[in-house]
């Protein structure tokens, strides 16, 4: 099975990037050392990176598990870090506005690339089952891309790419509401829900006094 249309490095290299940003965390709001969630998110990604470096060819369940455990472990952190820093502003301690926006800021970027990349893995069963040649490419889709409700010339064969997940994520973490994908599954749902609350709170209530202070 030829699966090297698929690319895997574009997931891959956002997570890195989510990763190396966990250095960055201001130390008012990390609840554990710094170096502990990229050492962590490194561990786990290092064998989806092993099994399939640049494109999709070797399909394992224990790689779909690792994975959405690296996701759950990225999520599970981002929310720590904003309940700390929610707990910071109202410590009193709060009047360094650049930190609250640094803060702020290394948290919604992190919200988007944890839930593109969840939406990538878990819709119609993940990249290895909506690939066309693969016997489970019918599963129920999780989410409706606009290009899946047109009949237009050179868009039958379409299937979308982490940077079409990663989009879903950016306008769900900026308008908090789905654009012109629309989630059909509960569990997008739940996931789009959960996400929206996370970039919502980050941004109304975190950015919002860190202007205040500047």
């Amino acid at each position: 099975m030829n699966m090297r249309h698929i690319r895997r490095w574009p997931a891959s290299l956002a997570v890195v990037a989510v990763l190396i940003l966990q250095l960055l965390v201001p130390t008012q709001i990390a609840a554990f050392p710094r170096w502990v969630m990229p050492s962590l998110g490194a561990l786990l990604l290092l064998p989806l990176i092993w099994m399939n470096p640049f494109h999709l060819r070797r399909d394992e369940p224990w790689l779909r598990w690792v994975e959405l455990a690296l996701l759950a472990v990225l999520v599970l952190a981002n929310a720590v870090y904003l309940a700390e820093l929610i707990v910071y502003l109202n410590s009193g301690d709060a009047t360094n506005g650049m930190v609250l926006v640094k803060a702020a800021a290394l948290i919604w970027a992190t919200n988007v690339v944890a839930f593109g990349v969840w939406y990538w893995e878990i819709d119609r069963g993940g990249p290895f089952a909506r690939a066309p040649e693969h016997e489970r490419s019918e599963e129920r889709a999780d989410l409706l891309f606009p290009q899946m409700t047109v009949d237009l010339p050179g868009w039958q064969k379409w299937l979308p790419g982490f940077t079409d997940y990663l989009f879903v994520a950016f306008t769900a973490a900026t308008a908090f509401s789905p654009t012109d994908t629309m989630p059909l599954t509960a569990r997008v749902k739940v996931l789009m829900a959960i996400q929206s609350a996370i970039a919502l709170l980050t941004i109304a209530v975190v950015a919002a006094r860190a202007v205040n202070v500047l």
